[in-house]
C-alpha cells in the first residue's frame, strides 16, 4: 500500500514538474495569440486614429451591417474570397510535391550531392518576399533579363508584361510559393524517413523488389500518415494565405486577382483607413477558420480514429 502511495506521489510530482516546464510556453501563447483578441473591440467603434478609443463613437454592429449591406462591398468580398479559395486550393493541390521531393532526395546515394541539393532547396525559405520580388522583377520586368534575351534573339518585338498583368496570377503565385517552400516542407518527410525500419527494405530486396517498388510499397506508405496530418492542418488553415507574398507582388494591373483575404484586411485597414471594418473582416475570418478546423477534426476522428486537436 505504501509503495503504491509513493508511486502515486512520484507521478503527481512528475506531472507538476512537466506543467512548470510547459508553463512558459503557455504564457507566450497567451500573450501573443490570445491577448491581442481584445483588439476586436475596435469593430464596435467608429475608430479614427490617432484618437483614443474612448474618444470615438460607439456604433455597435454598424460595421457588420456595412459589410453585407453595400452591393459594392459584397461584390468586393466575393472576389476576395474567390481569390483566397483559388490560392488555397492550388496550394493544397501542390502540397504533395514536398512528399515526392523528399522521396527522390532520399534515393540519392551520393551523400555530399544530396546535402547540396537539400541546402539549395531549403535556403529560399529564409529569403524574404521582398528579395524574392526583387529577383522576379530583375528577370521578368519589361526591361528584365527574360525580355532582353527574347528581344535579342528576335523572338519578340514588344516586351512581354509578365508582372503587369492579371493573367495567370494564381498559377504564378503558387509557383513562387513552391520554389520558396518545397525544400523546407520536405524536411518533415525526411525526418519521417529516418524512422522507417531498414529491415523492411532488406527483406523486400531479398524478395526481388526493385528501387521503384521499394519507394512505392514501403517509403510512400510510411510517409502517408505524416502527409495526411499536414494536409488536414492545411485545410483547417484554409483562409490563412499570408500577406507578404501578395503584398509585394500586387500592382494596379493585378490587384483585383491577387488580393486575398489577409491582404484585403491590410488594404482596408491601412490604405483605406477603416481599421474598424478591417477588424470586422478579420473577426469573420477567425470564425470561419475555427469552423473549418472543427470540421476537419471531425473528419480526422472518423477517417483516422485520431483527433488533431
Amino acid at each position: 500500500m505504501r509503495a503504491k502511495q509513493k508511486k502515486l506521489s512520484a507521478t503527481r510530482n512528475s506531472s507538476k514538474k512537466m506543467f512548470f516546464y510547459v508553463l512558459p510556453f503557455l504564457i507566450l501563447v497567451g500573450i501573443f495569440c490570445y491577448f491581442p483578441l481584445h483588439g476586436w473591440i475596435y469593430a464596435f467603434f467608429d475608430y479614427k486614429p490617432p484618437l483614443k478609443l474612448n474618444q470615438c463613437d460607439f456604433v455597435g454592429l454598424q460595421w457588420f451591417k456595412t459589410l453585407f449591406s453595400s452591393p459594392t462591398q459584397v461584390a468586393q468580398m466575393i472576389q476576395v474570397m474567390k481569390n483566397t479559395f483559388a490560392m488555397s486550393l492550388l496550394g493544397i493541390s501542390s502540397s504533395v510535391l514536398p512528399l515526392f521531393f523528399a522521396i527522390l532526395l532520399n534515393e540519392i546515394n551520393c551523400g555530399w550531392y544530396r546535402k547540396i541539393v537539400q541546402t539549395l532547396t531549403t535556403l529560399p525559405n529564409f529569403i524574404s518576399w521582398v528579395l524574392v520580388y526583387a529577383i522576379a522583377f530583375s528577370f521578368f520586368a519589361s526591361d528584365g533579363v527574360i525580355n532582353n534575351i527574347l528581344a535579342n534573339a528576335g523572338v519578340i518585338n514588344n516586351p512581354i508584361k509578365f508582372l503587369d498583368t492579371d493573367a495567370h496570377v494564381y498559377v504564378a503565385m503558387v509557383l513562387w510559393q513552391i520554389w520558396k517552400t518545397v525544400g523546407w516542407n520536405a524536411i518533415m518527410y525526411l525526418a519521417s524517413l529516418a524512422g522507417i525500419d531498414q529491415e523492411m527494405y532488406d527483406a523486400a530486396k531479398v524478395d526481388g523488389a526493385g528501387r521503384f517498388q521499394l519507394m512505392r510499397h514501403i517509403t510512400l506508405p510510411a510517409l502517408l500518415p505524416t502527409f495526411f496530418v499536414l494536409l488536414m492542418l492545411s485545410v483547417a488553415n484554409f483562409l490563412n494565405n499570408g500577406m507578404d507574398q501578395y503584398f509585394v507582388f500586387q500592382n494596379a494591373f493585378n490587384k483585383n486577382k491577387i488580393q486575398v483575404l489577409d491582404l484585403y484586411v491590410y488594404n482596408v485597414g491601412m490604405t483605406g483607413g477603416s481599421i474598424s471594418l478591417a477588424t470586422v473582416i478579420s473577426m469573420l475570418k477567425s470564425v470561419v477558420s475555427v469552423t473549418l478546423l472543427t470540421i476537419v477534426n471531425c473528419i480526422s476522428k472518423k477517417v483516422r480514429g485520431e483527433s488533431i486537436i
